[in-house]
């Protein structure tokens, strides 16, 4: 069974663009609500819930961890991930202000 979140309050928001090979371009936008306690847990962890549109699927997705800050973190690596997936699976290359990386979205380096 999927979990269905809310996205809330949206704390941070940025705008790609998907690119096809032919040169045709998208807009991508990637939103992350603010983080929470955990409706469902114990009241000792967080939630934060965030969202991909124009890239397949557009449900609210979240990630989770002992403080807000941990599950934003982790909610940012979840995107960077999904929107690798997502882009892979939709043959497209991503771009932020017409540049091949995602700015900040990239805040965990790739592993050499």
């Amino acid at each position: 069974m999927t979990m269905v979140y809310e996205l809330g309050e949206v704390v941070a928001e940025r705008e790609l663009e998907a690119v096809t090979r032919d040169g045709g371009r998208t807009p991508v936008v990637v939103k992350l609500g603010t983080p929470h306690p955990d409706p469902l847990g114990t009241g000792e962890d967080w939630c934060c819930p965030h969202q991909i549109l124009g890239l397949g699927d557009e449900n609210v997705l979240a990630s989770f961890g002992v403080d807000s800050l941990q599950a934003f973190l982790l909610a940012t690596r979840s995107l960077q991930a999904q929107l690798a997936e997502r882009a892979a699976a939709a043959s497209v290359r991503l771009t932020w202000l017409g540049q091949p990386h995602l700015g900040r979205l990239n805040i965990y380096p790739e592993p050499e």
